[in-house]
């Protein structure tokens, strides 16, 4: 839980384990969402009997772990009572101190300029209030302990430890810490950026989807063992379980006035990781599901959404890219990633709407984004540069239509420009050559070549048009 492994655009990747195990028990058969008792109100402690109870119950759901991911036990977990203030501190610190709250800072103003998230939406305080609403016990794998709620009765956070203790199992044989964070690459730094190192972008979120997709199924079986089911044979409680994840509970204020971006972003480890470990359980039973994913990790959020690529071995070369320091040379470099499958799943739905997302995401070979800020004027707007390939030139002129009707939503002000005028945005079906539109923060360009599209946002018209020839230039020659 509320560990940052890497906050970049279009991905904040939280370890929610708590909160989404709360979505999850209240979805459970028979089960009703807890009350959150009222700030005003004194909160009911679990006895000392209770806790007792709940310690032990730490071991016996251990071994069910162990046994349903064929994952060993090493040693005992250490496990501790802990109370709201306690939670609460461990949230507000994880979230705002160290590199990754300056991360968050700067993924949030790229996530804005690509309109995820609303001009005035403050990240950093929307991340800490909701898990200081919805936390429901975590494990630490820096201190290998699971933290048990001293306000949260017994039986309410069994179904969480079983989650939890699947954490606990795969860090004893893994290390989770070292495991989640793979070889740093230089896109952090201000070092050569490589094709690889934009591909590798992605590895912590999707091995983060590993994690939660384990966790997710370990309680789906826990939850369903007293019927005599499991994950893989009763699909509809997924079901309700993934669609329960999006909708959260009555209590979830924060989480359910969330932009579409945050909901998504924050559930897919579990709903899509729920998936991928099921597929994997299909295909090749426990050993392939649990230990064989981690031992032989995905490598895309495109592998995650689709277990068929990941089964298949199939790979995406990485896209090449230009010389971002003589192309930026009059800019400072702000930040830099991939945008991968779910990403550009996220923008068609915000966007066109969800069946038009599932239709095209599917599509998807590549992409990756730059933002700058113009040397020697802190008021200048962000600038950025956004390159996609899809699998035809079909989709990618779908999806770069798609991607110029949402500057009006983005924008105030939109007007066409140039030699080739895209007079109504609202009636755009496809997009092909080059067009471009002047806005508040500068000019917009989209160009549109083949499978390929480059976009530049707020940049200078030199600079748009030597990334223009390069890209395509040089995505030409990967292609022959």
């Amino acid at each position: 839980m509320t560990k940052f492994y890497r906050t970049r655009i279009l991905r904040v990747t939280v370890v929610l384990g708590g909160f989404l195990c709360g979505l999850a028990w209240a979805q459970a058969p028979g089960q009703q969402p807890r009350p959150v008792p009222p700030a005003a109100t004194a909160e009911k402690k679990i006895s000392p009997q209770e806790a007792d109870e709940l310690f032990r119950s730490v071991d016996q759901i251990l071994q069910f772990a162990s046994r349903d991911t064929g994952l060993p036990i090493h040693h005992p977990v250490k496990r501790r009572l802990v109370d709201r203030e306690t939670v609460e501190g461990y949230v507000g610190k994880e979230t705002t101190h160290g590199d990754d709250a300056r991360r968050l800072a700067r993924a949030e103003l790229v996530l804005k300029k690509f309109g995820l998230l609303p001009r005035d939406f403050d990240l950093g305080k929307f991340l800490v209030a909701l898990l200081k609403e919805q936390v429901a016990g975590y494990y630490d794998a820096r201190t290998k302990t699971v933290n048990l709620l001293d306000w949260v009765q017994p039986d309410q956070q069994k179904s969480v430890l079983a989650h939890e203790l699947t954490h606990a199992l795969q860090d004893q044989s893994f290390g989770l810490k070292k495991w989640m964070k793979p070889a740093e690459s230089d896109i952090d730094h201000d070092n050569v950026i490589t094709p690889q190192d934009i591909a590798d972008d992605e590895l912590s979120t999707v091995r983060q989807a590993v994690v939660e997709g384990q966790a997710m199924a370990v309680l789906v079986d826990y939850m369903l063992a007293p019927t005599g089911k499991s994950l893989l044979t009763s699909p509809e409680v997924v079901s309700a379980l993934e669609a329960g994840m999006l909708a959260g509970t009555p209590d979830s204020v924060e989480f359910q006035n969330a932009p579409i971006y945050m909901k998504e972003a924050l559930t897919f480890p579990y709903r899509y990781g729920l998936d991928f470990t099921a597929a994997l359980l299909t295909h090749g039973g426990k050993g392939a599901a649990f230990a064989g994913a981690f031992r032989n990790p995905p490598t895309s959020t495109r592998q995650i959404m689709q277990p068929q690529t990941y089964l298949s071995g199939e790979v995406i070369p990485p896209l090449p890219v230009p010389d971002f320091k003589q192309d930026f040379k009059n800019y400072t470099r702000f930040d830099v990633g991939a945008v991968g499958e779910f990403d550009v799943a996220i923008l068609v739905d915000q966007y066109s709407g969800v069946d038009e997302s599932r239709q095209i995401y599917p599509h998807w070979r590549g992409g990756y984004y730059y933002a700058a800020k113009l040397k020697g004027d802190p008021a200048a707007p962000l600038g950025l540069l956004y390159v996609s390939r899809w699998s035809d030139p079909a989709s990618a002129s779908q999806f770069a239509a798609i991607y110029a009707q949402s500057l009006t939503q983005r924008y105030r002000h939109v007007q066409p420009v140039g030699d080739n005028p895209v007079p109504d945005l609202s009636k755009l079906q496809t997009l092909v050559g080059k067009h471009a539109w002047h806005t508040e923060e500068g000019d917009v360009e989209i160009d549109v070549s083949g499978n390929d599209l480059v976009v530049t946002e707020s940049l200078d018209q030199p600079t748009t048009g030597k990334l223009e020839q390069e890209v395509f230039a040089e995505t030409a020659g990967a292609e022959k």
